[in-house]
């Protein structure tokens, strides 16, 4: 066995203190070049960078000097590959933890930079240290001269069955990534597929999108579905209403009150007293059997006395009465009944102010019994009001602008009335309040509000 002596030492620890000296001024002088690098192209992760590298960067300059002491050594060669082994070992644990670090710090950096949500950014970071610490480890195996083959085999199988276990997942899962990465779709937009789904978004995991549907249900829509879909994004929820508005529907029948009149005094003398239910049917039931003409056909008390009794004058005066211009039935009962009135003043000066109608065809009094219903459409907003809208059966719609305005004199239809003390938009519910429904067919009707509320959200 040789003997040791100081000259034995020297070498190395020369070479030791001289590498050291080296790496640390190459250290320092990379610092500082990649730092002018970083601020000259306003890198906003420099900082991030730079703190991860600052200590482990020491550690490197010394197993770097270490590497080369023991190589330079008098030592044997199994004491050289051992101490070699150990240096490679520490060298492989602080690039992993440094990676870790790098990984800790870049992940969430850039991922609240791209808005991603909290889980992505967590699994994301899962799976990147999930993968460092394998390659780690594999490395690790090798340096000390264990088989890897058997660990990469098992890693191999355990890939190819979590791929078969989610197979069905993962086209969602890779489809929920690129959609929290472009971020088209977010937690609170409006959406609508092409396929009918439609809602505002109420939460995205992996799997599945969320979505809270007009009726109050809840829709489900795979991510790969909404990926490959034709989807209209209409943003984030507009002003939320202090009260809901829900969409009412009704049936109405008919029923005879027994009620007859067979002259234009009889009328005037029965339109008097009849209840407010008589005055609407015989005013609307034209409009609403017959909702695609306009304008709007003629009330039955023209019609009648114009065809039953012969006088076309009349039948022009009555059937010229606005409806829109009264907002309760009762303005529109005194309206009716001065004009036939008046008629009779007039033809009295003539003798001819009790013109019977021809038998059989005296005018029947009908009253008018609604019943209502409710429908599914609850909305918050004017986006979802709209979408509504388009859904609600034209008796619904009837009900809300007709009925609500005149046979419930409410003096406004539903909607104006809701949009301002609601929604407090006193100038949208004023232009929709101004419009004239009996000009329009009832499709025409909706399709004129859609128009004007949806240049109004937009």
């Amino acid at each position: 066995m040789t003997e040791f002596t100081w000259h034995d030492a020297v070498i190395p620890v020369a070479v030791f203190l001289a590498t050291l000296i080296a790496t640390v001024w190459l250290r320092q002088v990379g610092y500082s070049a990649l730092k002018r690098w970083m601020e000259k192209i306003q890198w906003q992760g420099d900082e991030l960078l730079l703190q991860a590298l600052r200590g482990p960067s020491i550690l490197w300059c010394l197993l770097i000097s270490a590497g080369l002491a023991v190589a330079v050594s008098d030592l044997s060669t199994r004491w050289k590959d051992d101490a070699a082994d150990g240096l490679w070992t520490l060298l492989i644990l602080s690039l992993g933890l440094t990676a870790l670090n790098l990984a800790g710090k870049f992940i969430p950096f850039y991922g609240e930079r791209w808005k991603l949500p909290r889980n992505v950014i967590s699994l994301s970071n899962n799976v990147a240290r999930v993968v460092i610490l394998i390659v780690a480890g594999l490395m690790l195996l090798d340096v000390w001269g264990a088989p890897t083959s058997p660990v990469l085999l098992v890693i191999a199988i355990a890939a190819i069955a979590a791929l078969l276990a989610s197979r069905g997942a993962l086209p969602n899962l890779f489809a929920w990534f690129q959609l929290s990465a472009t971020g088209h779709i977010k937690v609170g937009d409006y959406i609508k597929l092409e396929t009918g789904e439609e809602g505002y978004v109420m939460e995205m995991d992996w799997r599945n999108t969320k979505i809270k549907a007009l009726d109050e249900s809840t829709v489900l829509i795979p991510n790969s579905k909404l990926m490959h879909s034709t989807v209209i994004n209409y943003g984030r929820p507009l002003k939320k209403a202090k009260e809901p508005f829900r969409f009412y529907s009704r049936v109405h029948l008919k029923e005879l009150t027994g009620l007859t009149a067979k002259n234009l005094q009889e009328l005037a003398t029965i339109l008097k007293t009849v209840p407010d239910p008589i005055i609407y049917y015989h005013t609307h039931q034209f409009l609403e059997e017959h909702h695609y003409l306009t304008p709007e056909p003629a009330n039955d008390f023209a019609l009648w006395v114009r065809d039953a009794l012969g006088n076309e004058v009349l039948g022009e005066r009555l059937a010229a009465i606005d409806t829109f211009e009264f907002a309760a039935l009762g303005a529109l009962r005194e309206r009716l009944v001065a004009i036939i009135e008046e008629h009779l003043t007039l033809e009295a000066q003539y003798g001819d102010g009790h013109r019977n109608a021809p038998e059989g065809r005296e005018f029947h009094f009908i009253k008018s019994v609604s019943a209502i219903l409710s429908t599914p459409y609850v909305v918050r907003d004017l986006r979802e009001f709209v979408e509504a809208l388009r859904k609600i059966s034209l008796g619904a719609l009837y009900f809300h602008v007709f009925e609500s305005r005149l046979r419930l004199s409410r003096g406004s239809n539903d909607f104006s009335i809701w949009i301002e003390e609601s929604l407090g938009d006193k100038e949208l519910a004023g232009e929709i309040a101004r419009l004239d429904p009996y000009n329009y067919t009832l499709e025409g009707l909706r399709s004129s509000l859609i128009r004007i509320i949806e240049k109004r959200i937009k």
